[in-house]
């Protein structure tokens, strides 16, 4: 089948919007669940944490889907293959990261489900690291709006910033609310609204 940069186009924006959605159920209903009350919903919730597993299951899938169909839809450009190896490892290392958490489901106290979710979110924030590099040569990438791309350059900043702060500050808990408002701001708005252009406008140019 041959596909052109508009069908390109809408599939990259219609896979952003399924991630988007679907890591909002796994890390705000699933995850926070388990951090809040980690017995009690491992024990009598534990449906939900397994939706979630799917969950994030679906954004590593559709994470390859966003890899490829960005490097079909800007073959010509010599930084894409780049930005693609550093995308696909982001969800490479998301996929290790997942296996933490059915082995949260057969922790027994609150202190083993607590160790497992701190494994999946430190392999996750090593993925996030190259996921902001992948970000970084997007926006260098990219033929959308000149403004979508410096949100999509300062996302890719952040992240890697917020990655090198956890590992390098004993103390980064007495900054973490403002590297989450430094790093969701630009990552929500620079990536929405990519993917919305991409639905909207992607391609047409192209064709």
């Amino acid at each position: 089948m041959n596909l052109t940069p508009r069908n390109l186009s809408i599939i990259t924006g219609l896979s952003y919007l399924v991630i988007f959605f679907a890591a909002i159920f796994a890390n705000f209903f699933a995850l926070e669940s388990i951090i809040n009350s980690p017995v009690e919903t491992i024990q009598l919730n534990d449906f939900v944490v397994r939706l979630g597993i799917v969950a994030f299951l679906i954004t590593v899938v559709f994470d390859v889907v966003i890899a490829w169909a960005l490097k079909e839809l800007y073959t010509n450009h010599p930084l894409t293959t780049l930005s693609t190896y550093f995308r696909m490892m982001h969800a490479a290392i998301m996929g290790v990261a997942i296996f933490a958490l059915p082995l949260a489901l057969k922790a027994a106290t609150e202190s083993e489900i607590l160790a497992y979710i701190d494994t999946f979110n430190i392999i996750w924030l090593i993925g996030l690291f190259f996921f902001g590099i992948h970000l970084i040569l997007l926006s260098n990438i990219a033929n959308s709006p000149r403004w979508i791309l410096v949100f999509l350059a300062i996302a890719g900043v952040m992240y890697m910033a917020d990655t090198i702060a956890h590992f390098s500050l004993s103390n980064y808990e007495n900054y973490a609310s403002v590297f989450l408002a430094l790093v969701a701001f630009p990552s929500i708005v620079g990536e929405m609204s990519f993917a919305l252009w991409l639905l909207l406008k992607g391609g047409k140019n192209s064709q």
